[in-house]
Order: structure tokens, then C-alpha cells, then sequence
């Protein structure tokens, strides 16, 4: 964890938002496959084993942002009923993708310090 000017790290466990979380893990998917926005919800949950899932109200607004800012592509599965879209990742997506996956590792190994030390200190495990 980085401590800086004699300042306090005032969030716990980690720095990294939800949000960003959920990106990364949406691009991460789309590197194995097309999928679509509740199956991504779906696999997220099941990797996490039931613990976690984002909404679709915070996975279909970040499918958008991602599409729009050329991350992702999206097609309908039948354009005449747009009923399922499924999303792949471009060149671009990947390439944004193995960035933040370096720049939030540290995010993430702090968080597991954190926890592992609580668990540790407190509950003695």
C-alpha cells in the first residue's frame, strides 16, 4: 500500500471503484468470447461463486461506454427484434485492456494484504 507525504490511505480495502472493477472484468471475458449483457452478469457471478453480481443496471451502461469509446463492438443476435446483443472486444479494447489489468494489480494485491491480515490478526486464520 502506498503511503505518500505522510498522508493516510483513507479507503479500505481498495482504490479501485466498482465500476472499474466491473470494466476490467467485462473486458477480461470478452477476450475468451462473445457474450451477451446477462450472460456476462452470470459469469461474473459464478467466477466470484455466488458471493457477488453486478446489476444490470451498472453492467448495460458500462456495455454503452465501453462500445462507444470503440472497446467493444456490439451486434444484435436478430436485428429485426433486438431482443439479445452480444458484444466482442476490438484491438483497441485490448489493448486498453492489458493497461489497466498492470494498473490495477497493485489495487487488488493491497486489498488481498488487507484481508489476509485481518483475518489473520482477528479471527486467527
Amino acid at each position: 500500500m502506498s503511503e505518500y507525504k505522510n498522508e493516510r490511505n483513507r479507503q479500505f480495502p481498495s482504490k479501485l471503484s466498482t465500476t472499474s472493477f466491473v470494466k476490467l472484468y467485462i473486458l477480461h471475458l470478452l477476450r475468451e468470447k462473445h457474450y451477451y449483457g446477462n450472460e456476462i452478469i452470470e459469469t461474473i457471478k459464478s467466477r466470484l461463486k455466488n458471493r457477488w453480481e453486478p446489476s444490470p443496471g451498472m453492467i448495460y451502461p458500462l456495455l454503452r461506454e465501453l462500445e462507444e469509446n470503440n472497446y467493444i463492438e456490439g451486434w444484435w443476435q436478430e436485428p429485426d427484434k433486438r431482443s439479445i446483443r452480444y458484444y466482442k472486444i476490438t484491438d483497441s479494447g485490448f489493448e486498453h485492456y492489458k493497461k489497466i489489468k498492470l494498473l490495477y494489480k497493485p489495487f487488488f494485491e493491497d486489498s488481498l494484504t488487507i484481508i489476509q491480515n485481518t483475518l489473520s490478526d482477528i479471527y486467527k486464520k
